[in-house]
């Protein structure tokens, strides 16, 4: 059987093995890919885009890790800004807007217009008070003039009466003086008239004689009369009471020009003409101390300054002045409220939420558009509680804007930090006292200013565009409170001062 077989096998024609390697032909033309054979090389095409994606990262990645390594970042910033909501400042009905929104406005613009003519009626009565109270001061300054001139002349009325009170004093001791002189001469003729009597008795001296003596006594006697009759009448001019016996005639209170009813007549004349004036004086005032008073208003004593003093001082005058400074004021706010009908721009801008149009009847207060700063902005950039160890006022950043990558950097400087985290300026803040706190890293605002910022430019800055500040930690800060943590307090801000009331 094994024979059999044998000779099948050598009758069967020689194939080729597939666990026999390839033919000898084919080894010559295939490469060799086992271990320790050489392989064929690669296109040079294929080591230069290798390097040009080698060097390409490196320049990109090489001045990232660099900043990274020199300055701290955040990815929570925006930028922000001041903005101003326009309102009339009184309540009217809108003729025009001018303005729409995107519309750029400089300061002054002329933004929206109230209706006037209401407004200008309120002008024309104000000035129509301004007039009325003018020539009400005009009268009451000619009679306060012509009230001075009354109460100068009283003023020397009162003085004169003094001074004709004196005469008659002078008069009164004159005519004692001369009642005096009647007495002695009444009773040396008296003594001459006893002695001729009985000298005519004994007939030494004749009936002629004797008359002549009797002529001359009866003489002294009626002279004598008469001087007391002046005394008399002068004393009851004066106000005395009648003189007790053996009282001296002559003797006068001593304060008697200062009680003397003509003198307080003039007196109380004065005193009503200088309380018009606004002069005060008491009944009890003596008039050399009410003249004393007076001069004294003028350290020079100038009665003509005095009297300036007081035109200006007197009531109606200024009662009228004081109605003249009202009715001014009236116009002047009738005249400001007629000013505010055109509402313009406050500051310069781009016009937003413009929700107002012509025919609205608006209120005072009332907001017709949003205005936004160009210049007035900033990034508030939202750090890190961990990141804010390093950051001071003063130290420079750039900012890359996501609207325009690093087409375009910007340049800042932190100028403060804000007294809170984002979580405790929430309109509800967090209660972290529940017993069941997380500590979650927090963030604070840090408000980082534009320098050298020009909105005219090609890239400006809307507000609200994310922002990601990059700030150079390790360079030197600058500026105003640069290096601090803390703003000083404002200088120029004036202190509250407190109004007493009168």
């Amino acid at each position: 059987m094994s024979n059999g077989n044998s000779e099948e096998l050598a009758s069967e024609p020689l194939r080729p093995s597939v666990a026999s390697g390839p033919a000898p032909g084919a080894e010559s033309s295939a490469p060799q890919s086992q271990a320790g054979t050489p392989a064929a090389k690669r296109p040079l095409w294929m080591w230069i885009a290798g390097g040009v994606v080698t060097l390409a990262v490196l320049y990109v990645a090489i001045p990232r890790v660099i900043v990274a390594f020199k300055t701290v970042s955040t990815d929570d910033a925006y930028v922000n800004g001041h903005v101003t909501f326009v309102a009339p400042r009184v309540p009217g009905h809108v003729v025009r807007v001018l303005v729409d929104d995107n519309n750029r406005v400089h300061k002054g613009d002329l933004l929206v217009q109230l209706d006037k003519e209401p407004y200008q009626v309120k002008v024309d009565i104000a000035q129509a008070s301004v007039g009325v109270a003018q020539s009400d001061l005009l009268a009451a300054q000619a009679k306060a003039q012509s009230l001075a001139g009354l109460a100068h002349s009283q003023r020397y009325d009162m003085t004169h009466a003094i001074e004709d009170l004196n005469n008659q004093v002078a008069e009164l001791h004159a005519s004692v003086a001369a009642l005096q002189a009647a007495d002695a001469t009444v009773i040396k003729t008296k003594a001459d008239f006893e002695r001729a009597r009985a000298l005519f008795e004994t007939q030494v001296i004749s009936r002629n004689e004797f008359d002549a003596f009797q002529e001359s006594y009866s003489v002294a006697e009626a002279q004598q009369q008469k001087a007391q009759q002046d005394v008399y009448r002068i004393r009851a001019e004066l106000g005395l009471p009648p003189p007790a016996k053996g009282e001296d005639l002559a003797k006068v209170p001593p304060n008697l020009d200062q009680t003397f009813s003509e003198v307080k007549a003039a007196q109380a004349r004065l005193q009503q003409t200088e309380a018009q004036l606004g002069v005060a004086t008491t009944f009890e005032q003596s008039p050399d101390k009410m003249l004393a008073d007076f001069l004294k208003r003028d350290p020079s004593g100038n009665i003509d300054t005095i009297v300036a003093q007081l035109l200006k001082a007197a009531p109606d005058v200024v009662q009228a002045g004081a109605k003249l400074s009202a009715a001014r004021a009236d116009l002047s706010q009738a005249l400001l409220n007629l000013s505010y009908c055109d509402v313009a721009a406050d500051i310069d801008g781009v016009i937003t939420l413009r929700n107002t149009n012509p025919g609205n009847e608006v209120l005072a207060g009332q907001e017709l558009m949003a205005l936004r700063s160009l210049t007035e902005i900033w990034v508030d950039a939202n750090f890190k509680e961990t990141q804010l160890a390093k950051l001071r006022i003063g130290q420079r950043a750039d900012l890359d804007v996501d609207m325009y990558g690093r087409h375009r950097l910007f340049k800042g400087r932190i100028s403060g930090f804000t007294m809170g985290t984002g979580s405790t300026l929430a309109l509800l803040p967090a209660e972290n006292a529940t017993g069941n706190y997380v500590k979650v890293v927090q963030r604070l605002p840090v408000r980082i200013d534009l320098t050298n910022y020009n909105p005219d430019a090609a890239s400006p800055l809307f507000i609200g565009l994310s922002v990601t500040p990059y700030v150079y930690v390790y360079q030197q800060p600058t500026g105003p409170d640069a290096g601090k943590v803390l703003q000083p307090p404002m200088a120029g801000i004036a202190p509250l001062t407190t109004v007493t009331r009168q």
